[in-house]
């Protein structure tokens, strides 16, 4: 079903991408200064369907500490080839493998594991992969080293690589997040869902986020995340990038403060086409990304909600725009809109397989979702799950009326999108934390000119729908 144009510049849609890593059959992987393990172990469990699989490998070293690794292996033939990878840098010629470590898991003390994994596709069969090497030592899955002695023993019980929490919020407990498979996974590994809402226009609702309005968001609502949505046109960045760069900023050192994490959106949206401000993103992001590069908790949203052109378009825009961040921030998650207005194209009648069969050639990234509960029903929810099987997914935008911002909240369509979205662990950000007159609007108009924030008595019933949502315990594990 095509959607029709928004008929108010103030009523947006959802955007989001994730991606994955991409490999060049015939790349040749950087030489590693890191010194040779005296043994290892792995554990290699995979599960398919029909003609791709999900690999994952845990490695652990039995030998001497080393600081970076590189992990090789063979599959049985020329059969199987990766598509996406996560937690290292993968690099495949022929049916030969190279894994090599990022900056957080590089350091493998005695006896410490990490663990990394991948996608990717088959014919014939999906084999176990052979001759398994950690920086060119075979790895026996034994605990006798294969070239000699380690200087110390492995100690029975590896000791944990990743500290325990010191804070409470969602920051002091996830701390940064990176991209696993399909899912964001926390420090420790483990997928994690995130909830939040996003603000409107900082054009139009500047007087809505202040001290005493992000004081309720983080401690009324308990919201993990606020998402800092920064129009380009329609009187936004194009106007001022200075100012409106300093207003992001601001935002997102509020919420740091307050231990949420902030998503940056780059909110274009008309024009469609992400190449038309290609020039203004690259200046933008690496100016914030910059500002931004010592911090744990942002998220980047490199183009809200693409619409009338082509995957592949969009999927061009990114690749030149994550590197610039990428250079500040190597780190973070990136999130790629989709076509369609952030639909995996279904609003212009196509589907997740363009993602999925072409991915964005970039590690750690994601893509975005939206939707508009009371006009966007079983069809999205279906394609939805279908791709979030395949590639990670992030719902950055939706609201629980119709996607023009308007009408009153479809309780039954939102509680079956809340509930799929719980289900399978993606992350959300709902439209809009402002006091907008309409009935997206977390709060009731005017509210935004007073003083209070917290309670229900000041919010719509989107707002009170939504609060009633996040304030649900998170239950982040970490373990």
């Amino acid at each position: 079903m095509k959607r029709a144009p928004r008929p108010s510049r103030r009523q947006l849609v959802v955007a989001g991408a994730v991606g994955a890593l991409t490999l060049g059959a015939t790349a040749i992987l950087p030489a590693t200064n890191a010194m040779a393990a005296t043994g290892c172990a792995v554990t290699y469990t995979t599960n398919s369907w029909s003609g791709g699989f999900t690999a994952s490998i845990s490695v652990k070293n039995l030998g001497d500490p080393i600081n970076g690794w590189t992990l090789g292996f063979t599959f049985p033939d020329q059969g199987q080839k990766l598509t996406q990878g996560w937690s290292a840098t993968y690099q495949q010629s022929g049916s030969a493998v190279t894994a090599q470590s990022l900056s957080y898991n590089g350091s493998l003390a005695t006896g410490a594991a990490t663990s990394i994994g991948f996608n990717g596709t088959f014919t014939g069969g999906n084999p176990t992969p052979t001759s398994f090497t950690l920086n060119g030592t075979v790895c026996t899955g034994g605990t006798t080293p294969t070239t000699s002695t380690p200087t110390t023993p492995p100690p029975t019980t590896p000791p944990p690589t990743t500290p325990p929490p010191t804070g409470t919020t969602p920051v002091a407990i996830n701390g940064q997040l990176r991209v696993c498979g399909v899912n964001l996974c926390n420090r420790y590994g483990k997928p994690i869902q995130l909830r939040g809402m996003s603000t409107h226009g900082l054009q139009w609702f500047a007087q809505c986020y202040n001290d005493a309005s992000l004081d309720a968001l983080s401690k009324d609502w308990l919201a993990d995340l606020l998402r800092v949505s920064m129009y380009v046109q329609e009187d936004g960045y194009e106007t001022d990038p200075a100012g409106f760069t300093n207003r992001v900023n601001t935002l997102v050192d509020e919420a740091t403060e307050r231990g949420m994490y902030a998503l940056i959106d780059f909110h274009t949206l008309t024009p469609g086409d992400p190449m038309f401000n290609l020039e203004r993103a690259k200046t933008f992001f690496a100016a914030v990304s910059a500002r931004h590069a010592n911090k744990n908790n942002v998220i980047y949203e490199v183009t809200n909600e693409p619409n009338g052109v082509s995957w592949s378009t969009i999927k061009n825009y990114a690749e030149q725009v994550i590197p610039i961040i990428r250079a500040n921030d190597p780190d973070a998650i990136v999130i790629v809109g989709t076509r369609g207005w952030s639909s995996l194209g279904v609003s212009e009648g196509g589907n997740s397989t363009e993602v999925i069969n072409n991915p964005v050639n970039a590690s750690n990234i994601m893509y975005a979702f939206h939707f508009y509960a009371a006009s966007h029903k079983d069809n999205y929810r279906a394609e939805l799950e279908r791709a979030a099987a395949r590639i990670p997914m992030f719902v950055t935008e939706f609201g629980t009326v119709t996607y023009t911002g308007g009408g009153a909240v479809d309780v039954a369509s939102s509680n079956t999108w809340m509930d799929l979205l719980d289900r399978l662990k993606i992350s959300y950000a709902n439209w809009t934390f402002s006091d907008a007159d309409e009935g997206s609007a977390a709060f009731r108009p005017g509210t935004c000119y007073g003083g209070t924030y917290t309670g229900t008595s000041v919010l719509t019933d989107s707002g009170n729908y939504m609060r009633n949502r996040i304030r649900t315990p998170d239950n982040f594990p970490t373990s």
